[in-house]
């Protein structure tokens, strides 16, 4: 079984407790909005890190980072943007077992289409009344499950 960690829209703030949560994954998927380039330092320090460029991230540090990308995990292919709502393909078709996004803060797990869909929501600065989370993807024998936790 491998299993992800999953993170979004830290803006520049890598909690501590985003760090303790994530500590033991095999790779970390960063949905954009890092906000800085010692986020992703700090998240190597951890794993492996995956990361795509958010709305928000700009700058020199931002600009190698790629829109889009694939990340394979135990055989399934996972698709990583910023903002699902720009998705440009058809998951299912492309042969991606699941989609991760982030933007818009709201932590979600969802199947659709016989794809998983799940946003792991916001680690960073507090928006509103939405909570700080991180997320989680485990793979066993090619079947995808996710899950979304509380850090603050």
């Amino acid at each position: 079984m491998g299993v992800a960690g999953l993170i979004s829209d830290t803006h520049g703030l890598l909690r501590p407790e985003a760090q303790q949560a994530l500590a033991g994954v095999d790779l970390i998927i960063h949905a954009g909005d890092v906000g800085s380039p010692e986020v992703l330092e700090g998240l190597a320090r951890i794993a492996p890190v995956h990361a795509v460029r958010g709305n928000n991230d700009r700058g020199g540090w931002a600009r190698p980072l790629p829109e889009t990308e694939v990340v394979e995990l135990e055989g399934a292919r996972i698709y990583v943007l910023h903002d699902v709502s720009q998705l440009d393909l058809d998951p299912a078709t492309a042969g991606f077992a699941v989609v991760v996004a982030g933007h818009s803060h709201r932590p979600a797990v969802q199947l659709r289409r016989g794809v998983l869909y799940i946003n792991p929501g916001s680690a960073g600065p507090r928006r509103f009344s939405l909570p700080v989370t991180v997320g989680f993807l485990a793979i066993e024998k090619g079947a995808p499950r996710g899950q979304i936790r509380k850090i603050l």
